[in-house]
């Protein structure tokens, strides 16, 4: 099925911890005009990017757009890090308060693994949009979110770092020392063809990109049902 075209919707989204940007893209698909904001360069981003701390950036400037998104790093969380005893820093409260101050509607998404830190969040999964990826992701939001019908996982997965196949068409995608052709079927799986790697080009940036990032397909979906909940209160206040 080809998705609807993009209707902009005068909206606008902040876009927190925005790696490659995923999310981003979804929510411009659903009509947002989108700024993105990370710590880190994020030379792939496909919109208006901000270098600068996420919390901070939200204090100043987040009561200037009408939908706030913050995708904190999920290191803290993941199962990993009981392995590496390593300190990651936990950023789900303070983005949270920041959009508070700033009267958002927000979005906050991370790993399952950080279920306890999130308030009653709804799940999204690739095969409720037609995606050839099992990749569960939660998402906190201060307005109402509802999920689609969740599909059994019944695809077998090839295991991470081999292409798909006929017998195992769902991919695996996580990190690793992968290849280009795998990091390009990756981006076909997610949805997010800008951030493929051509030949020269930074595979391990790539990697990390494909691996961090949430598909559009997701923010798709959760920005039609923000804009939404964002007009109908507007058009209630008027």
């Amino acid at each position: 099925m080809t998705p609807p075209a993009r209707v902009p919707n005068g909206l606008t989204v902040l876009d927190t911890y925005c790696c490659a940007g995923g999310m981003a893209m979804g929510y411009w698909l659903a009509g947002f005009d989108v700024v993105g904001v990370d710590i880190q360069p994020q030379p792939n981003y496909p919109f208006t990017f901000v270098q600068a701390d996420a919390v901070e950036y939200i204090r100043a400037h987040g009561h200037e757009y009408d939908l706030g998104h913050g995708s904190p790093p999920c290191q803290a969380y993941t199962p990993l890090n009981a392995y590496n005893h390593k300190t990651y820093p936990d950023l789900i409260a303070p983005t949270r308060a920041a959009f508070e101050a700033a009267g958002l509607p927000y979005v906050i998404e991370n790993v399952e693994a950080a279920a306890p830190e999130l308030r009653d969040p709804a799940l999204l999964c690739g095969p409720m949009f037609g995606l050839r990826v099992y990749r569960h992701r939660l998402f906190e939001t201060n307005w109402d979110l509802p999920a689609p019908a969740h599909p059994k996982h019944v695809e077998r997965c090839a295991r991470n770092g081999y292409l798909p196949t006929p017998e195992k068409p769902f991919m695996s995608i996580h990190g690793g020392r992968h290849s280009r052709a795998w990091q390009n079927a990756a981006c076909d799986a997610m949805g997010m063809p800008w951030i493929k790697v051509p030949a020269g080009g930074d595979i391990k940036l790539g990697i990390r990109e494909v691996c961090e990032a949430i598909p559009p397909a997701y923010s798709r979906w959760i920005g039609e049902r923000a804009a939404e909940h964002i007009l109908g209160q507007q058009a209630a206040a008027a």
